[in-house]
């Protein structure tokens, strides 16, 4: 975990995500008051695609039938 002071966070602040992109925990903090954590944000999830699976699974014709033991 780096910890670094807000006056020197604001000159370097475009090294400081590329550190924190390549994993490293960034603290900005005041005196030895921590403030924040500078983290990536977690990437985007594919857009989902509805019948992807579409011919690749079948129902059994009895499916909603009562169950004999229930």
């Amino acid at each position: 975990m780096k910890v670094i002071d807000v006056e020197a966070a604001e000159t370097c602040l475009a090294r400081l995500v590329q550190e924190a992109l390549d994993g490293e925990e960034i603290v900005i903090a005041r005196g030895n008051d921590h403030l924040v954590r500078l983290v990536p944000v977690a990437a985007a999830r594919p857009e989902r695609s509805l019948g992807w699976v579409r011919g690749q699974v079948t129902i059994a014709p009895d499916f909603d039938a009562p169950l004999d033991d229930f």
